[in-house]
């Protein structure tokens, strides 16, 4: 077992932090993708190398929000949309490497028609509004889900964030958008078998690399972290594949209300758990 050198570093609230290697290697990772991250000062509490490197959200519960309010449920969704940007903010802080958001799912078709009409809408505000400050902050957009169906003024305005934020070479924003996870997985298989019919693929060198460049979310690591909020149990067709061994956090809070100091109640309850993936180790580590 390779020595563990440590090291200590004053964070801006003078609170002592002791860094091991698997600290500092966490650290410049993430200043490589995001040199302007300092997890150290908004989270000291927590070691750099606990934090995940990919979280997804189900962002559940802005209909509910707007109802206990007696507005139209379409006004939750418009709140959502500022938790959303918070959101986004602190994950580039702390130096999380990739943001995955369940943002209209290919169930989603079954509520009322102008429900759908005016999130489309949203989803269209949402994109043109956000362009610049994507670019902006160096982050690239990446829209997960089947495109078909899809208005066309959604289509262009997420190829329009898409083609922007192409070369930009930080953290990644991904949308999950009229996306469903056993659709992605048979538009997966559909793919290899296809190659596979073509003989540019042999049967026998189909494994979960192969698999998982197939997926919408190929490239990027899995997620370590999933949040639900609004209290429900389920992952919703969300991300089967990809949440395997992620960490599950559920709060009953609705999503309009999930801001930076629940978000990092989430990251410190992860940090807390030992993730062993099938194994006997390794427990979280020490103070």
């Amino acid at each position: 077992m390779p020595d563990i050198v440590a090291e200590t570093v004053e964070t801006p609230c003078c609170q002592a932090v002791h860094l091991d290697d698997a600290d500092r290697a966490a650290l410049d990772r993430i200043r490589r993708i995001n040199p302007r991250a300092n997890p150290l000062e908004r989270l000291p509490d927590v070691r750099p190398s606990r934090l995940p490197r990919h979280v997804a959200i189900i962002m559940d519960g802005n209909g509910r929000w707007a109802e206990q309010r007696g507005f139209p449920r379409i006004f939750g969704h418009r709140n959502g949309a500022a938790a959303v940007r918070e959101t986004i903010a602190e994950c580039g802080r702390l130096g999380i490497e990739a943001l995955t958001l369940f943002s209209f799912s290919s169930e989603n078709w079954k509520r009322p028609p102008d429900e759908i009409e005016a999130l489309m809408r949203l989803c269209v505000m949402y994109l043109e509004g956000e362009r610049d400050a994507l670019v902006r902050e160096n982050l690239r957009l990446r829209v997960i889900g089947r495109r078909e169906g899809l208005p066309t003024e959604v289509v262009r305005a997420i190829e329009s964030v898409e083609a922007a934020t192409a070369h930009l070479t930080g953290p990644t924003l991904c949308l999950a958008i009229n996306y469903g996870s056993r659709a992605e997985i048979i538009n997966a298989t559909r793919s290899l078998a296809s190659r596979v019919r073509l003989g540019e693929l042999d049967l026998a060198d189909i494994d979960e690399r192969t698999f998982e460049a197939e997926l919408g979310t190929a490239g990027l690591p899995d997620p370590d972290l999933l949040i639900r909020t609004a209290g429900e149990m389920r992952l919703s067709n969300f991300l089967l594949w990809q949440l395997s061994y992620a960490e599950i956090y559920v709060t009953d809070v609705f999503w309009p209300d999930f801001d930076t100091p629940r978000f990092h109640a989430a990251i410190r309850e992860f940090a807390r758990r030992g993730r062993r993936f099938g194994g006997l180790g390794h427990g979280p580590a020490p103070d």
